[in-house]
């Protein structure tokens, strides 16, 4: 594929920002050993940045990152793209709002998802960043669109970011690869609480309407304006 100089511009700066978000994955206990990614879609394009197979984390670099269509087919780069790049590429897709996926087994959100059990909104965080419950999406092999699929019947039309792939593990979305980065690690945080919460005793709901309030106050007024 020819690519124009300024779409090679922004794929050489999405390669640099890929790899230093990767960082963040071991840095919050999010994956071990090579487990785990992230990806990028690299606008005005049918292409993607995502880390390759099997690459130790202190190995990740701009330079070992790989760019695919969004069909999974390696356009560029010298290794393997990961073993998950079919669900994140059917995620780009189908859904042109997201411009960034995560995959991580963080061991929290993980058990989770081995239960098959949305995290409830039972967190003032949890209204905040996802809106309500993180949900859990269906049992999908690797390999294929079917965890891409799995993906997107969830979270099209659901307020969170984050979804618990049944017996596998969290992936997120955002419009940037730093705002999926920041899904996953505030979905692993809250899973942990709630976990603990509930070795206390039954959370407490949080009311429809507070949860409600909360979201759009935090999506829309929180932070530097």
């Amino acid at each position: 594929m020819s690519l124009t100089t300024e779409i090679a511009s922004t794929i050489r700066d999405l390669r640099e920002e890929v790899a230093a978000l990767h960082a963040e994955l071991p840095r919050n206990a999010l994956v071990v050993w090579t487990a785990g990614n992230v990806s990028a879609r690299v606008p005005g394009t049918d292409l993607m940045v995502i880390k390759p197979s099997g690459v130790s984390y202190d190995e990740i670099g701009p330079d070992t990152m790989v760019v695919t269509d969004l069909q999974g087919r390696l356009v560029d780069g010298e290794l393997s793209p990961s073993s998950d790049t079919a669900a994140h590429a059917y995620v780009f897709r189908h859904m042109p709002e997201v411009n960034g996926v995560v995959h991580t087994h963080s061991t929290y959100a993980t058990a989770w998802s081995a239960r098959g059990e949305a995290i409830p909104c039972v967190l003032t965080m949890i209204a905040d960043e996802f809106g309500g419950e993180v949900p859990v999406g269906p049992f999908a092999l690797i390999g294929d669109d079917s965890i891409g699929r799995g993906i997107v019947e969830s979270l099209r039309g659901h307020r969170s970011p984050a979804v618990l792939m049944r017996n596998h593990g969290v992936f997120t979305i955002g419009s940037s690869a730093r705002a999926a980065v920041k899904a996953a690690v505030m979905c692993e945080d809250v899973a942990r609480t709630v976990h603990i919460a509930r070795q206390l005793g039954d959370p407490m709901p949080i009311a429809q309407r507070h949860i409600d309030a909360l979201y759009a106050r935090y999506q829309n007024v929180y932070g530097q304006v």
